[in-house]
């Protein structure tokens, strides 16, 4: 059944580059509506910068520009990386516009005639030098909690403790570095509180991740605040209408941004009128409606969004998907140490379908951390997209060029084909369901296959015997075959090699269900280079030496010759004794279950002997299917003592294998004819 779809990601804030955070969402979002337009679904993909708020208006006071030249100057800037990146938006718009004035001015018109707006007096901090009221941000000092300095006025980041600004002990101005006064002011509050039994329906409802549903109930236990919808002047972004001097909080126009590229696209449609706007935006039936986001931003668009639409009177979003956080070589995004990789400084370097496999190859359905590891990077990429997919349509165009540039009429191996064909079903599961590091792992053990396939048929071999030239072309028909299937399970994240292989082959990668039939008997263009291999180098200049940084040990170090690759740091080593007191014995998984609250964990039964085990095992991301593990024969480290968790009693830990931090965690398996119960030694 067709369905109708609209989908966002979160806005790009106008006042800086994009970087690999925007890009690591931008990737997954575009992947998901590549992979729905090839279903054949009517999928509408939105966004727009966020153009409001104090850090553009500080920003281009200190750049001697007005905030609508920073803005249109980023916009243009985002939409060429955007661009680059093969992001396929339908409409790319923007906060600061006539459509955004308009729908925000009407929601909260209908928000403050149903009785969900108030007004109170509240006291904030007042820069007296600045001239203007401080959001928390502007404000640090020192934690009233832990005593850490130079936090934030609304919380600390070494504690995690939350405050209010008043709170903080000798608080600072970041503008002017003086100490802020107190002023009072009248602020517009929406009343959330309102909404708590509409939300809570809705979160029950499954339009959440269980790590998200999780987070929400502490906020439900903590109480609903009534949120602060209004900020002074000076401040750059819409004035409430009926509040001279107030201007409305960025966090409350920003998400109706995504109705305001929504009206900006339909306004660019023929006889697209109001009955589109209400399909949309007020029928929860008539269309899906998805937001991409991170999980810092949960808050905003699980709870304030929902009851924002509610409120006046249109619809909720069908579901928000979140995602964890992404780090560079296992550390935060930091400009100090020159982790902070701008979209233009990876594309000034590399072509953007490397990125968007990793990423794809790392990201799942749940809210974990991924890390970009810059080995890892050119390792998976030169292995997966050139040593496998790549090289069975290298490897077999040749050979049909040979023979006069055409397909063999028929396969010498429709049974594998058939198998190929049939994987569609499930990787367009896992693609619906966001697992796109299992689709990724099934496509390529499909390559694996393709290429075994061609290494027992040895067409090379064959080529040598001019009789058994119609052989030797049926042979290099499969293998392109199977190599059409795979392009095409691979299309979403690789939409611009999927184009390269279309006109390679004579035919489009635009519909999932097209390679149920073999290509036969057509003619094919000569092969050109689908792909290149990365560069080590060119990969390891993406991060900055940090700023002044002296090497460690400078003068002791010994010298690395130019070329050479630094020894590895020695790991400690234990005696024979230590590692003596470990009891590990081969256990047999009898059950793997999802643990319900949690977006790592697995539930693992296993048999040991005559004895049954509980073992909890963060190895979620690695098996989304958990029933797969069922029958396997693991490592059990026997003697750990138990560990009490918020889900059961864990009763030992499975060995499992893992690099750099993000890259999977694999379960270790003995070879057969152990035992469960053996000994492990």
């Amino acid at each position: 059944m067709r369905r109708r779809i609209l989908v966002t990601h979160a806005l790009p804030y106008a006042n800086g580059a994009l970087h690999f955070g925007h890009v690591f969402e931008s990737v997954q979002t575009d992947i998901w509506v590549r992979f729905m337009k090839m279903r054949g679904h009517d999928c509408l993909f939105c966004c727009a910068e966020d153009a409001h708020g104090t850090p553009i208006m500080i920003r281009a006071q200190q750049e001697g520009v007005t905030p609508e030249a920073l803005i249109e100057r980023t916009a243009q800037d985002h939409r060429r990386d955007y661009q680059e990146l093969l992001i396929g938006f339908d409409e790319f718009h923007s906060t600061h516009s006539q459509e955004n004035r308009r729908l925000t001015a009407q929601l909260y018109a209908t928000l403050r005639e149903a009785g969900y707006v108030r007004r109170q007096q509240i006291r904030q901090a007042y820069d007296e030098p600045a001239g203007m009221f401080l959001p928390d941000r502007y404000i640090r000092g020192t934690c009233p909690r832990c005593h850490s300095p130079d936090q934030y006025g609304d919380s600390c980041e070494v504690c995690g403790s939350t405050y209010s600004p008043a709170e903080l002990i000798e608080p600072r101005s970041t503008l002017s570095d003086t100490r802020p006064v107190w002023r009072d002011s009248e602020h517009l509050f929406f009343r959330l509180g309102a909404f708590e039994p509409m939300l809570r329906a809705y979160i029950d409802s499954g339009s959440l991740q269980p790590g998200v549903r999780a987070k929400l109930a502490e906020w439900f236990e903590a109480g609903l605040q009534d949120w602060d919808i209004s900020r002074d002047a000076p401040y750059f972004g819409f004035e409430v209408p009926d509040a001279p001097g107030k201007y409305f909080y960025v966090w409350f126009d920003a998400p109706i941004g995504y109705i305001a590229s929504f009206e900006r696209w339909r306004a660019r449609q023929s006889g697209a009128g109001a009955e589109t706007f209400d399909a949309y935006w007020r029928s929860e039936q008539a269309t899906e409606l998805y937001h991409f986001i991170g999980k810092d931003i949960t808050y905003f668009h699980t709870l304030f969004w929902p009851a924002v639409l509610h409120g006046a009177g249109l619809r909720r979003p069908t579901a928000v998907f979140a995602h964890g956080f992404l780090t560079i070589n296992g550390q935060k995004m930091s400009k100090s140490r020159g982790t902070f990789i701008t979209a233009r400084r990876y594309l000034d370097r590399l072509p953007a379908e490397p990125l968007r496999y990793y990423f794809a190859a790392k990201l799942g359905s749940g809210i974990e951390d991924v890390d970009f590891s810059a080995d890892d990077f050119v390792a998976r990429v030169n292995a997966d997209l050139i040593g496998k997919l790549v090289n069975i349509a290298s490897r077999c165009a040749a050979f049909i060029g040979r023979g006069g540039g055409q397909l063999a009429a028929a396969l010498p191996d429709p049974a594998l084909y058939a198998q190929f064909a049939g994987a569609a079903i499930r990787i367009a599961e896992l693609y619906e369901a966001r697992e796109y590091a299992a689709a990724v792992r099934e496509i390529m053990t499909l390559a694996d296959e393709a290429n075994r396939y061609i290494d027992r048929s040895k067409p090379w071999v064959l080529a040598r015997e001019p009789a058994r030239a119609s052989e030797v072309r049926a042979i290099a028909t499969q293998g392109l075959n199977l190599f059409r299937v795979l392009m095409s399970y691979l299309a979403p994240v690789l939409p611009g090699m999927a184009q390269r292989s279309a006109a390679f082959l004579g035919v489009p990668f635009e519909s999932w269900e097209a390679v149920s039939e073999p290509l036969l008997a057509s003619p094919i263009k000569a092969y050109e280079p689908l792909a290149t291999r990365l560069d080590p180098a060119a990969v390891a200049a993406l991060i900055e030496p940090p700023a002044n940084a002296t090497p460690a040990h400078a003068t002791t170090a010994a010298k690395v010759p130019a070329g050479a690759t630094a020894p590895a740091a020695e790991p400690a080593l234990i005696g024979i004794e230590q590692f003596a007191k470990l009891d590990l014995r081969v256990a047999h998984v009898e059950q793997a279950e999802l643990v319900e609250g949690s977006d790592k964990l697995l539930k693992l039964t296993l048999r040991v002997g005559a004895e049954q085990r509980t073992v909890f095992s963060g190895i979620r991301a690695s098996y989304p299917r958990p029933e797969q593990l069922i029958g396997r024969q693991v490592v059990l480290v026997a003697n750990l003592a138990p560990r009490k968790m918020r889900f059961g009693v864990s009763q030992g830990m499975v060995l499992c294998a893992s690099g750099e931090q993000g890259s999977g965690v694999y379960l270790l398996s003995v070879d057969a004819g152990a035992a469960d119960g053996m000994r492990v030694s």
